[in-house]
């Protein structure tokens, strides 16, 4: 095998005879190497096949921005979820997981903590996810001695059962064309145009995703969190506007008034996804 890209220092890319990419890690498996020459087999610790190009874009931006210790964990997190639930997981898992999983832990880092308000739902409705999730949540403390509360247990889950879910066609095209509603109000709102193929854009997405799947399953937020919405209203002040319009468009659309708790959301989304 013949390396395609560098990707940082232990992860490149090879490209296999009919044209496929496959992502490849390893601690200093790219250290002095240069596009062409052998990979070296001793040095192979994961290798990645990602069939959707746009997911595998989005996997190599993102192992740039992560530990290698954190993506071999999460990795091993999804074939044990893949073993114990006997489901198939869409490959997104592999992005929307480790980008969740590295997010937690620079927040925990930084003292931030964001309550999981699903938590008790997810108990009691995904309980098998929500018991793949408290492991995966023990081995994440473990590896990098930290103490992530359970609600990250709980977000873990959601991404899990995000990754099984299959839609019914009505049900897609009406979260389709929400999202694509909410994308043309921040459009608008700040005169911009998104970089489509850029992670933050695809992390806003996922959040609408999830956001449009609680509207239309008549789920939310509780509203508790006002004191940290308030901060970040002030923060981001721009941001927070928008929401507002958001707000006002969901309420006269799909008659959903939105929680302090959702705009919160929201309101980080936005401001990381135009700013960024």
């Amino acid at each position: 095998m013949k390396i395609a890209k560098v990707i940082n220092n232990n992860v490149i890319s090879v490209l296999q005879t009919d044209g496929s990419e496959l992502v490849i890690m390893g601690r200093g498996i790219a250290f002095q190497k240069k596009i062409g020459e052998e990979v070296d087999q001793e040095k192979i610790e994961k290798i990645f096949t990602l069939k959707n190009k746009q997911t595998s874009d989005n996997f190599k931006m993102l192992l740039r921005e992560v530990p290698i210790e954190l993506m071999v964990l999460v990795e091993e997190i999804i074939q044990y979820a893949k073993t114990k639930l006997g489901k198939t997981l869409n490959e997104n898992i592999y992005v929307s997981l480790t980008d969740h999983i590295n997010f937690a832990i620079e927040r925990y880092q930084k003292g931030a903590e964001i309550k999981n308000a699903l938590l008790w739902e997810i108990k009691q409705l995904y309980r098998e996810e929500f018991l793949v999730g408290k492991k995966a949540l023990e081995q994440v403390n473990q590896k990098f001695n930290i103490s992530l509360p359970e609600d990250e247990a709980g977000f873990i889950a959601i991404h899990l059962i995000n990754a099984e879910m299959n839609e019914d066609v009505a049900n897609t095209i009406s979260i389709t064309k929400f999202i694509q509603r909410i994308i043309n109000i921040v459009k608008y709102h700040f005169n911009v145009e998104f970089e489509e193929e850029s992670l933050n854009y695809f992390r806003f997405i996922t959040h609408l995703k999830f956001f449009a799947q609680r509207i239309f399953n008549g789920t939310h937020y509780e509203n508790d969190d006002d004191y940290l919405y308030i901060m970040i209203k002030q923060k981001h002040k721009e941001a927070a506007i928008c929401t507002e319009k958001i707000k006002d468009y969901i309420k006269h659309t799909y008659n959903h008034d939105l929680t302090n708790e959702e705009m919160l959301y929201l309101t980080i989304h936005i401001e990381r996804v135009v700013n960024r």
